[in-house]
């Protein structure tokens, strides 16, 4: 009896983990892009747990692909995080000039920040009471 739960722990964890995507337990931080090119070490990882056990190799695909987690991140506008965090000032507001000064430095990108705003809860007002101009 104690090798039947000890074998049904096992079964359940090893399948626990092949649910799990690769690239996103791995890089977290590359969740949300649309499209680039392909991790093929993502692409592997994933390609065995499909080897071993159809179904969650399958999913793990899904989820890697779904969340962008496969992709290689995009070298262009990649900035880390810890770089944004100068333009912060002692309350937590961002300096529209530091941040300007930073992304035109390490990116190259001349962003219009004059009219920059921070929003803090994006999904408690809607853009519709924003009054913007429709494009177009």
């Amino acid at each position: 009896m104690r090798l039947k739960a000890l074998a049904s722990i096992l079964l359940s964890t090893t399948l626990v983990t092949q649910l799990a995507a690769c690239g996103t337990v791995f890089y977290p931080e590359r969740r949300g892009q649309i499209s680039g090119e392909i991790d093929p070490g993502v692409a592997i990882l994933n390609g065995i747990g499909l080897l071993f056990y159809v179904i969650p190799g399958l999913v793990a695909f899904a989820v890697d692909f779904a969340t962008g987690a496969i992709y290689f991140p995009d070298a262009r506008y990649s900035l880390a995080p810890e770089r944004l965090g100068e333009a912060l000032d002692d309350q937590g507001a961002v300096d529209p000039l530091k941040l300007k000064a930073i992304l035109h430095r390490d990116l190259g990108v001349d962003l219009p920040m004059e009219q920059a705003v921070q929003v803090q809860h994006p999904r408690s007002q809607p853009l519709a009471l924003l009054n913007l101009p429709a494009r177009g």
